[in-house]
């Protein structure tokens, strides 16, 4: 099954979790499609049936540069048809009221415009004050990452997220 995944990236944090992300979705059966958003567009998520979006929360609780300068056109996107899952990127002890912001920044217009998510992920073993990032349902609108104070369960963290998705997608 072919997967896109777009990322965006200020530090190298994102795209490094983003290869140890492709290499586990390869090795479970997926074709992956890597996107750097600062060369991709909005345009570009349109080939696909189903992409993950993996993107840092920034500053307090802001879209990290490259999603920032195209949420007008993600926010009119038709999302009809498309599968859509994220992975988030934040720092829950040095900014825990804003602890992966960007997930549901960007995950409220994908479900307002058609779209469906996929890879909702609960929130057991982080802590946090408040998060934009929380669906209803409360969980996270996807998988979420801590590199700064958790790095040593990521890719514990990213291995069972795959599992997870690779069974919701039916692959």
């Amino acid at each position: 099954m072919l997967i896109g995944i777009f990322f965006g990236t200020n530090t190298g944090n994102t795209e490094t979790v983003v290869e140890i992300l492709e290499k586990e979705l390869k090795v479970n059966g997926f074709e992956v499609d890597v996107h750097d958003m600062s060369s991709a567009s909005v345009d570009d998520m349109a080939k696909y049936d189903q992409f993950i979006i993996a993107v840092p929360t920034w500053n307090d609780g802001e879209l990290q540069d490259d999603f920032d300068a195209v949420f007008g056109e993600f926010e009119s996107f038709d999302f009809s048809g498309k599968k859509v899952a994220f992975v988030g990127l934040g720092d829950q002890d040095g900014y825990p009221d804003n602890f992966l912001d960007a997930i549901g920044i960007l995950g409220k217009p994908v479900l307002k415009n058609g779209g469906s998510i996929f890879g909702y992920w609960p929130t057991d073993g982080y802590e946090f004050t408040t998060s934009a990032g929380l669906a209803e349902n409360g969980k996270f609108f996807g998988l979420g990452i801590d590199q700064d104070n958790q790095e040593d369960q990521t890719e514990d963290r990213i291995k069972s997220w795959v599992a997870q998705i690779k069974g919701e997608l039916g692959v």
